[in-house]
C-alpha cells in the first residue's frame, strides 16, 4: 500500500469538500508518471490549504479519453456540479496544460471508498 498526496488549489475547494462529504466518489487526474501507478488499496492524502483528510482507493483505472471515462462513470460522480460531457471537457481543459496531458497520458479514475 502506498500513499499519494493530491493537492487542490483554493479555487477548487468545492471539489475538495465534495470528496470529503462523499458527494464526489471518483477523483480523476491526468495519468502522468506521478499518478499512473496508483492502485486499489492505496491511500490518497487530499490537501487544500491547511485542510487535509485521507481516502482509500477502491478501484483505479486509466481511460484514454474523456468519452471512455463517461461510459464507465456517471458525470455526477466525477464532477457533481456538471451535467454534460461537453461541460466536463471544458472543465478539464481549463486546468493548466490538461488538454495536452489527457491526449498524451489519458485520465486515471480513482474510485474512492
Amino acid at each position: 500500500m502506498s500513499k499519494y498526496t493530491l493537492r487542490f488549489r483554493a479555487v477548487n475547494k468545492d471539489i475538495f469538500l465534495d470528496i470529503k462529504s462523499g458527494k464526489k466518489t471518483v477523483e480523476t487526474r491526468a495519468a502522468t508518471e506521478k499518478y499512473k501507478d496508483i492502485k486499489a488499496g492505496d491511500i490518497l492524502v487530499l490537501v487544500c490549504g491547511k485542510n487535509r483528510f485521507e481516502k482509500e482507493i477502491k478501484k483505479a483505472k486509466i481511460f484514454k479519453t474523456i468519452k471512455f471515462l463517461t461510459k464507465t462513470y456517471p458525470i455526477k460522480k466525477i464532477m457533481p456540479n456538471i451535467a454534460t460531457e461537453k461541460e466536463l471537457q471544458a472543465a478539464y481543459y481549463s486546468y493548466p496544460s490538461y488538454k495536452d496531458k489527457i491526449q498524451k497520458f489519458g485520465l486515471i479514475a480513482l474510485e474512492l471508498k
